[in-house]
């Protein structure tokens, strides 16, 4: 090492005790420094500037941001990133960073620490470690800045470059790990690039993105719109609960990107002549859930009606129906998973309670009311529209906290109004079906109440996922009973995963479940033999 960082309290630590990665630091509490980078806990001090920063990688940004301002026009300045021993190069041509590609052991070394693996095209570019290392358009740049991405996560390090490669990609990350940024930032430089040089008078569709809800679609065009201000970039939104003839004369008008969910684009498609032969990039957004609900005709019908496009493919979970649609849309996919498929976020804490059925509205009650255990905003979350529009009433009336309900049955504006509320802190507690279990980016949420336990595993991964957004941490109380028998093996693996406690009741339940079925397949099996 040519430099190193000091402990703010301890100017004798170890260097090998300092944080290597932003990711790694927590964020700060009100009273304690902030890192010059990124704004997370500033636990060392540079030796070099007297800065605060959080960590090595922080470390190596503050220094090349201080080559820049001091170094000569034309003339390159390496500087070491003590992580990785990757270098800056800072170069005054339009005053951006370009950073050397990593070597291929750099790359393999740097995706076991990410926990990235990657299958498939053998040329896969290497992660990146920074957005300026992209080539992106300087404005776009800025965006990136002003819509609060310091830097990029795992899932964005590696789905960015490779999808600016054109490859096709099938895309596995904890929910809240950045997947939305990782085919928005593609999609807005390329669109812009192709614009600029082919469509300067009247914008073409060149993309389209696919989500199976009308919430996620609003939030992913919100998030292009800031990433694709000021650039040859506009967007339509096409979904049920708005006027199909306003949405139809937004994409007359000339837009790059589309946003829809499948049917109401069959919708469209069926009953207007839209030509659709320019989209190269399709993105089919939460593609488990999609295929789920039963959209694989319509998604498969979109597919065809476009001109061999560039597929991506991007979920919390990919199960096997997943790869098998993949594989039927493009001839090479390369399949990109960081982190443990089908486990609830680490950065959420789960607490698991055993609550008869009976209890379980007074419990919640208790932790609403209760300073330490209510940690707001907080989502509820309920098996039933008519449970969540009385428990959220139940709610208001009994702890005096103002909750209101989200679901499919609530009209498109009342249910912008009530996200809208949440975000800004209006109302503490929402409680909501699974129509909020997946995709949308409530960056605000601390906790979530797993009120009735869904179905299967995969929604429960997404609905604690909601309690951690872009890695913060969070916390997730879930309630348990006999009623939900037929999860208790892989609830109680996820929460050994996570390092919570198992109440007695669930693991003693769990073991009676696994002995029954034993039983059961033994005297399947004996019975079987017996015919035979």
């Amino acid at each position: 090492m040519e430099s190193s960082v000091v402990a703010e309290n301890d100017t004798n630590a170890p260097e090998d005790d300092v944080k290597e990665r932003c990711w790694d630091q927590r964020e700060a509490l009100p009273d304690e420094p902030r890192c010059v980078i990124c704004g997370r806990y500033g636990e060392y001090i540079c030796d070099e500037t007297d800065d605060d920063i959080c960590s090595l990688e922080c470390k190596g940004i503050l220094l090349s941001r201080l080559a820049k301002s001091r170094q000569p026009t034309g003339r390159p300045c390496p500087v070491k990133l003590p992580a990785t021993d990757e270098c800056y190069y800072v170069r005054d041509n339009d005053n951006k960073s370009e950073v050397k590609p990593l070597t291929t052991d750099q790359t393999e070394l740097m995706r076991r620490k990410l926990d990235i693996l990657v299958k498939g095209d053998k040329t896969t570019p290497p992660p990146i470690l920074s957005f300026a290392s992209c080539k992106l358009p300087q404005k776009l740049l800025d965006n990136i800045e002003v819509a609060g991405y310091e830097m990029p996560t795992p899932v964005q390090m590696q789905a960015i470059p490779a999808a600016l490669a054109r490859q096709s990609l099938l895309v596995s990350a904890e929910t809240g790990s950045g997947k939305t940024g990782s085919f928005l930032i593609p999609i807005v430089s390329q669109c812009a690039k192709v614009n600029e040089e082919h469509f300067p008078n009247q914008q073409m569709p060149l993309a389209m993105v696919l989500t199976p809800t009308r919430e996620l679609c609003i939030q992913v065009e919100d998030q292009a719109k800031v990433l694709g201000k000021g650039l040859p970039f506009k967007t339509a939104l096409v979904v049920g609960g708005d006027a199909m003839a306003g949405q139809l004369h937004r994409i007359q008008q000339g837009v790059s990107l589309i946003v829809g969910t499948p049917g109401r684009l069959i919708d469209l498609l069926t009953k207007h002549e839209i030509e659709l032969d320019t989209i190269s990039i399709l993105v089919l957004d939460e593609v488990d859930c999609m295929l789920q609900r039963g959209f694989r005709e319509q998604v498969m019908q979109i597919f065809t009606a476009l001109s061999q496009p560039q597929v991506l493919m991007f979920s919390a979970t990919i199960p096997k129906e997943v790869e098998k649609m993949a594989s039927t849309m493009a001839k090479k996919v390369t399949v990109i998973s960081v982190g443990k498929p089908n486990k609830p976020n680490q950065a959420v804490k789960q607490l698991a309670i055993w609550v008869d059925s009976k209890r379980k509205k007074q419990k919640l009650f208790d932790i609403l009311m209760s300073k330490q255990h209510y940690k707001p905003p907080v989502i509820v979350f309920v098996g039933s529209r008519l449970g969540a529009d009385l428990l959220s009433e139940a709610i208001t009336v009994s702890t005096g906290l103002k909750a209101l309900s989200i679901h499919g049955e609530k009209s498109m504006k009342d249910r912008r109004e009530i996200v809208r509320s949440f975000l800004v802190g209006e109302i503490p507690v929402v409680v909501a079906t699974g129509v909020l279990g997946r995709g949308i980016d409530l960056l605000t949420v601390r906790q979530v109440i797993v009120f009735d336990m869904p179905n299967s595993i995969k929604e429960y991964v997404h609905q604690v996922g909601r309690a951690s957004r872009m890695g913060e941490e969070g916390t997730a109380i879930v309630f348990v009973n006999e009623e939900n028998k037929k999860l208790f093996p892989e609830l109680v693996e996820a929460l050994k995963t996570s390092g919570a406690a198992i109440p007695r009741e669930l693991a003693n339940s769990s073991i009676s479940c696994a002995i029954q079925d034993f039983e059961r397949l033994a005297s399947e099996s004996i019975d079987a033999f017996a015919e035979s």
